[in-house]
């Protein structure tokens, strides 16, 4: 951010103080703002942001003391701790300056100033304090789990080309845009080439599972809390709009969420305003959000559980993607990314699939779809001894024996044998096989009570 977009708060009870600041900073290229009392400094800080505050450590007339300035940066400390705050006084004393500091000031001015001295402290501050938002946002992403790598989007086959079509026309654009279709099909993977194709692509896409948050927890997850807001709140702390600031935010399984969750939603995304939980400050956000579902949000707003005025905000434009049974000739693609990521992963040597191999996987049904191909390839990698994947390393045709044809099951059918069969491969671990499949825990568990499993 240029220093012209700065924007500096001034704080003095005289006039002709601030006069002389507003024209000083204001021929620097800064924004500037001023106040001539404390509780007007708060009023602004709770209104807007700003990257330094220059203020006065005494208001009252005939005070020398510092008194009000101190209790004033305290307050300002406790309205936002990234804030640099630079205090002046015409009654400069070590032991004053020395208390500010301790309370949080980044410097310290005596009046009469010297303008290049206080220009030099002010672009200093501007600077440390981007710097530190910046440091801030990024410990908070780095906390949250992301893929190691970006995974590329595979579709060659004529079932996929509307919607690499649509990536290519809509992921330039602002829009927002609706990802559906089943578990394991890829929405991630398209959430993320919308985002890569966009201008944006530099800033963060954030990624947050919206089936994962309890009640009284999604608030402060997207919105963020300050210090105290609740028993557990120790301090500040970014939300999930925040750290998108300027980016993408990709709302996942976006159906799970309850009507007074979708109520909240609906007026961030139609303001772009928000307040952290335990602060009356509004903030905003500019994001591009991406949604994705495996659920019918046009039934589920029939049956009265989905908003549809929150519907017609999220899916300006609808990206469907077909199940893997509907493009088998992306298979061997697949399966060849995957081999090739698995081996590095493990440092292993392959050279490719057996015929047999490869025959195995194209005839295989994938209720699972892509993440289900995905781990049937690592299972391959750890149990081959070889450098090719044989058709009996990837255990098709043993899933399958004993039962019925996955062609012959219906849908439910399909699904409650792939949690059977994932449940199993963890040893009946609930919360793995729920990860495994890309379930929340408690959509998980509406289909173990579903299918009485």
């Amino acid at each position: 951010m240029p220093v012209s977009e700065a924007c500096i708060l001034v704080a003095d009870d005289q006039r002709d103080v601030r006069e002389a600041l507003h024209l000083l900073c204001k021929g620097e290229g800064y924004q500037v703002e001023s106040v001539n009392a404390p509780a007007k400094v708060l009023e602004m800080l709770s209104s807007r942001d700003f990257d330094v505050l220059l203020m006065d450590l005494n208001y009252a007339r005939d005070t020398t003391s510092g008194k009000e300035g101190l209790a004033l940066l305290d307050q300002v400390h406790a309205l936002d701790r990234t804030l640099p705050v630079v205090v002046m006084t015409a009654w400069a004393s070590v032991d004053l300056a020395v208390e500010a500091i301790r309370r949080g000031a980044r410097d310290f001015v005596q009046k009469p100033w010297e303008n290049e001295r206080l220009l030099a402290i002010l672009r200093n501050q501007v600077e440390l304090a981007r710097a530190l938002r910046q440091g801030e946002r990024l410990e908070a992403e780095n906390q949250m789990l992301r893929e190691e790598r970006p995974q590329d989007l595979i579709a060659q086959s004529p079932a996929m080309q509307p919607v690499r079509e649509l990536i290519e026309r809509v992921g330039p654009s602002d829009a927002n845009v609706l990802i559906t279709g089943e578990n394991g099909t890829g929405k991630g993977v398209v959430a993320r080439a919308l985002h890569r194709a966009s201008a944006r692509a530099g800033q963060p896409l954030v990624v947050v599972n919206m089936g994962g948050f309890a009640e009284g927890l999604f608030e402060s997850e997207l919105f963020g809390h300050v210090k105290g807001a609740f028993t557990d709140a120790k301090a500040d702390r970014q939300g999930r709009f925040e750290l998108a600031h300027g980016g993408t935010l990709f709302l996942d399984e976006i159906a799970n969420l309850s009507m007074n969750q979708q109520t909240r939603l609906l007026r961030v995304i139609e303001t772009g305003e928000f307040e952290r939980v335990g602060s009356s400050r509004t903030r905003r956000a500019n994001v591009r959000v991406l949604c994705a579902t495996n659920a019918d949000l046009r039934a589920e707003v029939a049956a009265g559980k989905f908003r549809q005025d929150l519907l017609f905000r999220l899916n300006t434009i609808e990206i469907h993607l077909p199940p893997l049974r509907e493009r088998p000739e992306d298979v061997p693609a697949l399966a060849s990314h995957f081999l090739a990521a698995q081996a590095r992963k493990y440092r292993r040597d392959f050279d490719g699939f057996t015929p047999e191999g490869l025959r195995a996987l194209t005839a295989h049904a994938w209720p699972g779809n892509v993440r289900e191909l995905q781990h049937v390839i690592e299972r391959a990698v750890l149990m081959s001894s070889g450098r090719t994947i044989s058709e009996q390393a990837l255990g098709l045709q043993a899933a399958q024996a004993g039962g019925a044809r996955l062609e012959d099951m219906n849908l439910e059918e399909v699904e409650a044998y792939l949690i059977r069969k994932t449940l199993a491969r963890f040893d009946g671990n609930a919360m793995k096989a729920a990860e495994a499949l890309g379930l929340s825990r408690s959509a998980f568990y509406r289909r173990l009570e579903k299918y009485k499993l």
